[in-house]
């Protein structure tokens, strides 16, 4: 009598387990999907204002062609529209100004001791033209993202950066310049990490933690699978051929893998508009404790179950 209830607790704690892992994941993953989905949305709305200012100044560009002069001017007139761009350049076809040199690309960057500078940092040891932007700008005629690289000049606006760019044509369709608004990676880091804290903040977010610290990271992918923004440390780079396919392919889902040593969940969204996916990074270990409280919790109530029949049936036993 005793094996036959024993055998049907651990039933109906294995069927309850089953249920309970089921429900689980699929609460896990509606939550991290949800939280990609809403990373995404917030940086490709952050992306969309810096695009929107950008194009205000390259406009302004635009109605200043006559001289180099004017359109230095018109440069520095729009300069403060965007405080997180860390500047604007203006680079020149060749000889388009024939007093200027063979070079001319002028740039207003902001500088932290005297606010905004400018300068001309085109020349032969800095040939734009042979620049992967600004052959891209002239065979593809429209706006774009360049791929994230690093610029040295031994200055202060040495850095990573990531640069928007548009090309600028004259009436006959000719390209007159390539302007473009630079983002640092270290910037685009620090707005990653406030849209991570907002959610964590969130009081629906935090709802059902069960055990759970609700612990996650978010990264920025590049469409190579490089990680390009990531908090320090953290590094997550995508080698995955399928998962690649279907980051190109703008698709979302979720894949399992080490990073730095711990071994995690990544769930990852496109980003519109641009080549780019946002990857949440989420230990396995915090999102697996539900699992391990609910096992104890039934390897109990099988015990407690197994103790209080055993003692009736040993009462019943005695009075028999």
């Amino acid at each position: 009598m005793l094996l036959t209830v024993l055998s049907v607790l651990i039933i109906i704690a294995c069927a309850s387990f089953w249920a309970f892992s089921y429900t689980m994941r699929a609460e896990t993953n509606v939550r991290y999907v949800g939280t990609a989905t809403l990373v995404s949305e917030k940086l490709s709305k952050t992306i969309r204002g810096m695009e929107m200012n950008a194009r205000n100044v390259f406009d302004e560009v635009g109605k200043h062609l006559d001289t180099p002069e004017s359109v230095m001017a018109a440069l520095e007139s729009k300069s403060t529209l965007n405080p997180d761009v860390k500047g604007y350049f203006a680079a020149f076809r060749l000889d388009y100004f024939k007093e200027k040199d063979r070079w001319f690309e002028p740039y207003i960057h902001r500088s932290d001791a005297q606010g905004y500078e400018m300068s001309q940092v085109g020349s032969a040891r800095h040939d734009y033209t042979k620049s992967s932007w600004y052959i891209q700008a002239e065979k593809e005629m429209t706006s774009f993202w360049s791929e994230p690289y690093y610029y040295y000049d031994g200055t202060s606006i040495s850095g990573h950066y990531c640069t928007f760019v548009q090309p600028i044509v004259d009436k006959e369709g000719e390209i007159v310049c390539v302007c473009g608004a630079d983002i640092t990676l270290e910037w685009l880091s620090s707005e990653l990490a406030k849209i991570d804290e907002d959610i964590k903040a969130d009081e629906l977010f935090n709802q059902y933690r069960l055990q759970r610290d609700l612990e996650f990271y978010t990264v920025v992918i590049d469409d190579d699978g490089s990680c390009i923004v990531h908090p320090d440390g953290k590094n997550v780079p995508i080698k995955d051929k399928a998962v690649l396919k279907a980051m190109e392919q703008r698709k979302s889902g979720v894949f399992h893998m080490d990073v730095a040593g711990e071994r995690s969940f990544i769930y990852y969204a496109p980003i519109a508009e641009i080549d780019w996916s946002v990857a949440v990074v989420v230990p396995a270990n915090d999102a697996k404790q539900p699992f391990r409280y609910m096992c104890i919790a039934l390897l109990v109530l099988v015990l407690v179950g197994s103790l209080v029949v055993w003692f009736v049936l040993g009462r019943y036993a005695k009075k028999s």
